[in-house]
């Protein structure tokens, strides 16, 4: 049996994730895969190899380190133990996408990869042209991808119940409009009105057809780009931090771990200073139960991603009793951290809503300042 069951909240937030059995602080309270997941398009331009399905890093913390401090003769201590990881990369013999293992590659070919395939150094290609067109309008540090939608709209043509999985896809929050608020997405305002036709016309070459002909017309389009938009959760894996993690467990006398933290923190440093704070395998993915979360900023939950690829770890962060709704944050660390004006412009620009969580009600005195001076994102502890 789950701890866990969706339900309809009492407010306006629609549904929510509540628990139906206690968890304690650090217990897990789901795992979960994505329908479907993406790697950003600039993460990828940048050479941040990964499986084309399920995200794993398709280098070694060594290759990766080298690579991100552009010292080549760096040496990672026990990197050896993940070596094994890259033993059954694999790659589709038509357009050569990579995957992680056999098993990958055949999930990717079932969900959606058939109707994707193409040559990716065909410059003149539906998808090469679109995928362009996206990073042309959307720089890093990007929050979402154009073909976790094409690969959403794959998904539906592919199933073997095309019907129900586009109704599926439509029980996700997709407004782009918060009505009360007037809130309307920030990819979604009229600076933006070519761009979107631009991107509904290039999708539309792409993939087509009865299914997902309704996701192709000017509103369908609208309310997809706010679905990747507001649902799309992100996700980032890093060969490094999992060389960290595994290394920091590892028994040692006092003196190889001060000597560990010091050759770590130099590494961490090499790599700042050469490529800045853009160093994981980043993405977003369409999760169905984790999408179901509601945010506050004093969550009782987090999203973690142990496994160094897209599966989802809904940890919990306090102790949370039966009836309890679940929360994560759907903002950063460093935003978190910031005023409650601040947090709620963040939100009403990505999410559509203005927050009433129990930490926002009892900071309603503060004043609103949205000043960047309050917390630079340099103030904030970086964490891997």
């Amino acid at each position: 049996m789950t701890g866990y069951e969706v339900r309809n909240t009492n407010g306006k937030k629609g549904k929510g994730l509540f628990a139906i059995k206690q968890f304690n602080k650090g217990d897990v309270i789901l795992e979960e895969d994505p329908l479907v997941s993406c790697q950003f398009a600039w993460n990828a331009a940048y050479r941040y190899m990964a499986c084309d399905y399920c995200m794993r890093p398709l280098e070694t913390p060594e290759q990766n380190v080298r690579r991100l401090a552009a010292k080549p003769d760096i040496v990672l201590p026990h990197a050896g133990n993940f070596e094994a990881d890259l033993m059954n990369v694999n790659s589709c013999g038509q357009c050569e996408s990579l995957y992680c293992c056999e098993d990958c590659k055949q999930r990717a070919y079932n969900s959606y990869h058939r109707l994707l395939c193409y040559d990716q150094a065909d410059a003149r290609h539906p998808i090469h042209i679109l995928l362009e067109a996206w990073k042309q309008m959307h720089y890093p540090p990007e929050t979402t991808n154009i073909l976790l939608l094409v690969r959403i709209l794959a998904f539906i043509k592919q199933h073997p119940d095309p019907a129900s999985a586009a109704g599926a896809i439509k029980q996700f929050c997709h407004r782009t409009v918060n009505e009360d608020a007037e809130l309307v997405h920030k990819m979604l305002g009229e600076q933006f009105t070519d761009q979107m036709k631009t991107l509904r016309e290039l999708t539309a070459s792409v993939i087509s057809g009865d299914v997902v002909e309704d996701f192709l017309t000017p509103e369908g389009f609208c309310t997809m780009m706010a679905l990747i938009g507001t649902n799309g959760q992100g996700i980032g894996t890093s060969p490094l931090a999992q060389w960290v993690s595994y290394v920091t467990e590892l028994p040692m006398s006092d003196v190889e771990q001060q000597q560990m933290d010091l050759l770590i923190d130099k590494i961490y440093k090499d790599v700042e200073n050469e490529s800045g704070q853009f160093l994981n395998t980043e993405g977003s993915g369409l999760f169905v139960l984790q999408s179901a979360c509601n945010h506050s900023c004093a969550p009782n939950a987090e999203s973690t991603f142990p496994y160094g690829n897209h599966r989802v770890q809904l940890k919990a962060l306090k102790t949370i009793m039966p009836g309890d709704e679940i929360f994560i944050s759907y903002l950063d660390e460093c935003t978190l951290q910031r005023s409650r004006h601040s947090r709620q412009k963040e939100l009403a620009e990505n999410y559509l809503f203005m927050c009433s969580c129990e930490r926002c009600t009892s900071e309603t005195t503060q004043p609103d300042v949205t000043s960047e001076e309050e917390m630079s994102d340099e103030d904030c502890d970086y964490d891997d």
